[in-house]
């Protein structure tokens, strides 16, 4: 749920068309959707006390199942086997053989935390019918839980804590001014606050929990985004990534006692987030580099570490073990999807954990991704993720993709994705769109869409498609537009608003009026709903002209080509009913509409059984729509 920006910089600016020489085009075997979706997803990645074991979640079952692998051997045990719910690892108890995860029903978002025992019986610890819980942390002494819920007002978040073993709440913290609760003090004693004011900018306070006392961090003559990434280890200083007086994020410490901050780490991206390991040996920096991750490790007296090497791999993500002498390193890329690693510092062993990829697929036969940028039709620099089907030739012209992300305030990143690699394995080109308002790319180019979606951002799409038309390898005539959520929007605005540029559309999850899903947010987005109205438009008021304007459903008498749309039944965000109509509305221009609702899905896919069918579905549908028929195999 989380919106979580600057004219990119001359000096980074490449022109797209100043690439290495490609790769001559070759034929590749086609594989099923089914081959690709034997490639399996692995989260958390979470030491066990003895630090002899992994606790994860995978998808190998279908749905998200909580595992526990062994480090020495890399066997794997289910701790559960859910046919209906996916469940997502949270942490070991501390001081039992018990597991926390997390769960929602049937993709609602309204998730709880759930207690595995040691007899493989599951207690809800945080029920109520529309209460939403999140862990927060452990005390220091490892004896009770932090978590926030919105138990007493559905539109707010308190904070409670929970003795292990007794696992009965007790409020430590009301929230009655809607403060965003970001983090919890280790010794309890102090805590994270933020009120968000617009998208890019918010409030950031810290509250004396024992003296009840509430100070303001950020800084209000000089307003900014600021993010909360916790407190130290020995609990003195507090952490926090800002933008303000910059155009990227960068880290901050925070004296607890005197007040005083000084710079702890900025480079020429985005600082995505930082943490201290248990005791503080280490600390591990994300950075949002050109859609790339990047992770620093430095050690106390702020040397860098160096990582080991892997072939082949991207390190996307760690986890330092409590004992801080391992670490758990998420490898993957474009190619290939993450996998887990296990590195021990003292002996520079380095262990993989998983496999996830899919052993009927040759890796050779998948596209690399290529961060590319194009000029738009202001001369704004739009950077773009691009993967080119390796058959692609002049005298092989293939029919391409603008894809567009979801958000709006998301960004397309490189990384392993099965649907894009089925589409590219299947002959289409697909450009990823980071439009203006993607974040990543510095402040002033995330503010750029702020109360013109649909707009200028739309240009950039459509940009997007003329910079894939100057490529004598893409069939001009054949170019469409997908995309999810904010990115189902725009497919939506790009054929009601321009009906004439996208041959076909794909919406997954997409908004299509503005004014039913601005007014039926759910509670629990109170304290971000302001924040929302003040990018999109309020639409109890004079803005709901416009945002009538920008809506796909007001207009819909103007699509000219095929659609298809893709909806979850459980969706909180984008309501079934906006689906169904849109579609009903374009099937009264006699035009193709394909429509996939899924009834176990909310905002998006967490069952592979209904990606399957869903993106089946689209590669058909594109077949039929998009493809020369001559180049469709029967």
């Amino acid at each position: 749920m989380q919106k979580q920006v600057t004219m990119l910089l001359s000096v980074l600016a490449f022109a797209a068309c100043k690439q290495d020489k490609p790769a001559p085009a070759r034929e590749v075997k086609q594989y099923t959707i089914e081959q690709f979706y034997k490639t399996n997803a692995t989260g958390a990645g979470i030491f066990s006390p003895d630090e002899q074991k992994m606790l994860v979640h995978s998808n190998e079952s279908g749905i998200f199942n909580l595992q526990e692998i062994n480090i020495s051997d890399g066997s794997k045990r289910n701790l559960t086997q859910s046919i209906v719910e996916s469940f997502f690892a949270i942490d070991y108890v501390p001081g039992t053989g018990e597991v926390l995860y997390s769960a929602d029903k049937g993709g609602n978002e309204i998730s709880h935390i759930y207690l595995l025992k040691s007899d493989g019986t599951s207690q809800d610890l945080t029920p109520g019918e529309k209460a939403v819980s999140n862990f927060s942390d452990w005390s220091k002494d490892k004896k009770s839980m932090y978590y926030s819920s919105n138990l007493r007002d559905e539109r707010f978040f308190d904070l409670y804590q929970m003795e292990v073993g007794v696992w009965k709440p007790k409020m430590v913290y009301q929230n009655n001014d809607g403060y965003g609760i970001d983090a919890v003090s280790r010794y309890g004693d102090w805590l994270a606050l933020s009120k968000t004011v617009t998208t890019s900018e918010n409030q950031l306070f810290l509250y004396d929990l024992k003296n009840k006392q509430l100070k303001e961090v950020s800084n209000p003559a000089e307003p900014g985004l600021y993010s909360t990434y916790g407190f130290s280890a020995d609990g003195k200083t507090f952490f926090y990534t800002t933008d303000v007086g910059k155009e990227f994020a960068y880290l901050v410490q925070y004296d607890l006692a005197t007040g005083e901050r000084k710079t702890a780490y900025e480079t020429n991206w985005d600082v995505m987030y930082a943490y201290q390991s248990e005791n503080g040996k280490y600390q591990v920096i994300g950075i949002n580099e050109d859609g790339k991750n990047k992770v620093v490790i430095r050690d106390a007296a702020g040397k860098e570490v160096a990582f080991p090497a892997i072939p082949d791999g991207d390190i996307t993500a760690v986890n330092i073990s409590p004992s801080e002498n391992k670490m758990r390193l998420s490898v993957g890329t474009s190619k290939s999807p993450n996998d887990l690693y296990v590195y021990e510092f003292a002996t520079k062993s380095l262990k993989r954990l998983t496999n996830n990829a899919s052993a009927e697929i040759n890796p050779d036969d998948l596209a690399t991704a290529e961060v590319v940028r194009y000029k738009s039709f202001d001369g704004l620099d739009i950077p773009a993720i691009y993967y080119k089907p390796l058959n692609a030739s002049a005298s092989n012209k293939v029919p391409a993709l603008v894809w567009v992300h979801g958000g709006p305030g998301g960004q397309s990143r490189v990384g392993y994705s099965s649907f894009i690699q089925y589409l590219v394995n299947h002959g289409y080109a697909v450009l990823m769109v980071n439009n203006r308002g993607s974040s990543g790319y510095g402040k002033s180019f995330f503010k750029m869409d702020d109360q013109n979606h649909g707009e200028k951002d739309l240009q950039d799409c459509i940009y997007g498609k003329k910079y894939l038309q100057s490529m004598d390898y893409i069939d001009k005539d054949r170019i469409g537009i997908i995309g999810g959520s904010y990115g189902g929007y725009m497919t939506m605005a790009a054929m009601t608003f321009t009906p004439d540029e996208f041959k076909v559309g794909v919406n997954i999850f997409g908004v299509t009026n503005w004014l039913r899903t601005l007014k039926s947010i759910p509670p629990y987005w109170e304290s971000f709903r302001k924040a929302l109205y003040a990018e999109l438009g309020d639409p109890n008021t004079a803005d709901s002209v416009r945002l009538h304007r920008i809506s796909p459903l007001f207009h819909a008498k103007s699509v000219k080509n095929p659609i298809m749309v893709l909806q979850g039944a459980n969706d909180p965000r984008v309501l079934q009913i906006e689906s169904d109509e849109i579609v009903a509305a374009v099937k009264q221009n006699n035009i193709p509409v394909e429509y996939l609702v899924f009834p176990d899905e909310g905002h998006g896919f967490v069952k592979k059984e209904n990606e399957m069918k869903g993106y089946s579905g689209v590669l058909t549908f594109l077949d039929q729509h998009l493809k020369a028929p001559e180049k469709v195999k029967q």
